[in-house]
């Protein structure tokens, strides 16, 4: 199977496993882990950042992110396309009991401008209407197919942000895709935003785990509430020990995840009924529409994994790839050939190459 719904399915390196048979560890409940102190130092400064805040997952740590920001009853904006928004099991209004207002993206992934300021009363004092107290923000954004937002417009966020008198936080679970597609310094598209988390068990490849970073005292808000939803964690070092080769190790290579997306992007768009602009893909993820009328996207998707392709449907008849270490480049062209061969079989064929495991959903991170 060549494995491209998510580049959550990247396995730990032997480096990282090595590291985590030998990590020393401590009750990270009591602060006495000193690997889980050497991950969130690493990842604050990697941030420029003044703290850091070890989390099992990164919908708990936008979470936790959200609920240390604010107040029950206030309004959080976040992108209709945003995976705060959709993927994330409502947890800011279940758990925070603050209204979750999502806000229209252009196909670059910006803000429709007119929408965001929309989300702003007039009157301020006017107590029909909840507070807006706070402004998500992703980067790269997933559903606008992985594009990384340019530094002037996330100033421009934050200044509109500013403005308004809210925060901003920074949903940066692939963070270092945007640093290396952009090629602006993790720690300037951070400093966009007053909080920022970021996923280590995507495309950096350890097995668990992602960081939260802020102020000093908003990170230990932010402890609290991990406290709060279970996510406090005891002999954490062996977690953060393959954590610490994510940042250290594995930012650099994500540049290949993005030129065997942009392969894939053109080998597919060589590919009759397909529909894909190339020049849209510019980090690791591609997607593209089927435009055969006699297969609906959720048809080729299982078609496509029957062949020994793993992909997943988008929304809006869109179907995602993403690119990963797991995935080389001769993997890509085999994957292209695959994925012709499916759109060129008569309905009902198959081509022979089928995979017992079956392919389903599990979240679109």
């Amino acid at each position: 199977m060549i494995e491209l719904r998510s580049d959550t399915f990247t396995l730990p390196t032997a480096a990282m496993r090595h590291a985590m048979v030998e990590a020393v560890v401590g009750d990270a409940c009591y602060g006495e882990d000193p690997t889980v102190r050497e991950l969130e130092e690493t990842a604050a400064e990697r941030v420029g950042k003044q703290a850091a805040c070890l989390m099992p997952s990164g919908t708990m740590g936008n979470l936790a992110a959200v609920l240390a920001h604010v107040p029950r009853g206030s309004k959080v904006i976040a992108g209709a396309e945003s995976d705060i928004y959709l993927y994330e099991a409502g947890g800011v209004s279940m758990c925070g009991g603050a209204l979750l207002a999502p806000v229209p993206h252009l196909p670059d992934g910006r803000f429709v401008p007119d929408a965001l300021a929309a989300e702003f009363p007039g009157d301020p004092d006017d107590p029909q209407f909840a507070l807006p107290a706070l402004l998500c923000v992703e980067n790269t954004q997933n559903r606008c197919g992985g594009v990384a937002l340019p530094l002037d417009y996330l100033r421009e966020v934050r200044a509109f942000a500013a403005a308004r008198g809210v925060g901003v936080h920074l949903d940066g679970a692939r963070l270092f895709n945007a640093e290396v597609a952009s090629g602006v310094p993790a720690a300037d598209i951070a400093a966009t935003a007053d909080s920022v988390q970021f996923c280590l068990s995507k495309g950096l490849s350890a097995p668990i785990g992602s960081m939260v970073a802020g102020s000093a005292e908003f990170v230990t808000r932010v402890r609290r509430v991990r406290k709060l939803l279970g996510g406090t964690m005891r002999q954490a070092g062996v977690v953060a020990a393959a954590g610490l080769i994510a940042l250290r190790e594995m930012t650099g290579r994500l540049a290949e995840d993005h030129a065997n997306a942009r392969r894939l992007a053109e080998h597919l768009a060589d590919i009759d009924g397909v529909d894909i602009d190339p020049g849209s893909v510019g980090t690791n993820i591609v997607l593209f529409r089927v435009l055969d009328e006699r297969l609906t996207a959720a048809e080729f998707v299982a078609a496509a994994g029957r062949a020994g392709v793993a992909l997943t449907e988008f929304g809006h008849g869109r179907i995602r790839a993403v690119t990963h270490r797991g995935v080389i480049a001769a993997d890509i062209d085999r994957a292209a050939d695959v994925l012709a061969t499916v759109l060129a079989l008569p309905r009902g064929g198959e081509t022979g190459h089928e995979d017992p495991r079956p392919v389903r959903g599990g979240g679109q991170q």
